[in-house]
Order: C-alpha cells, then sequence, then structure tokens
C-alpha cells in the first residue's frame, strides 16, 4: 500500500476514527522520540559531547539564566 492509498483511506475513517488514528500516530511518534532522546544522552551517546560543553560552561560562569529563574 503506497502513501495515496494510505491518505485515501484515511478519508473513509469516520471523523471518530480518524481522531483516534491521529492519537495514535502522536503517541508513537512520542515514544520514537524518547527512544531517540534516550540513545542519544546515554554513555558514549551523540548528544554527549554537546551536553559536555554545556556543563563546563555552566561550571565556567559562562552561562545566563534563562526567565526568573523560579
Amino acid at each position: 500500500m503506497d502513501l495515496r492509498e494510505i491518505q485515501r483511506a484515511i478519508e473513509t475513517l469516520s471523523s471518530e476514527q480518524q481522531i483516534a488514528l491521529l492519537g495514535w500516530l502522536a503517541e508513537r511518534d512520542r515514544r520514537q522520540w524518547d527512544s531517540q532522546i534516550e540513545r542519544d544522552f546515554s554513555p558514549d551517546g551523540a548528544g554527549m559531547e554537546l551536553l559536555n560543553q554545556v556543563k563546563a560552561q555552566v561550571r565556567r560562569g559562562e552561562s545566563v539564566r534563562i526567565g526568573n529563574g523560579r
């Protein structure tokens, strides 16, 4: 099934079914995002170098608090 067939099939769904599908897609996307963040910020993950740089900047006093600090 290609994307156009899927789109046509979705348009045949009732409003309630479309809403349920949207909720399922949003939850699926959230889980995938969470998994990616966990991988990126695990030891040796792609984001650890950036995180360590930010931590070093904070330790050196090179950061500025955002907002009112609460």
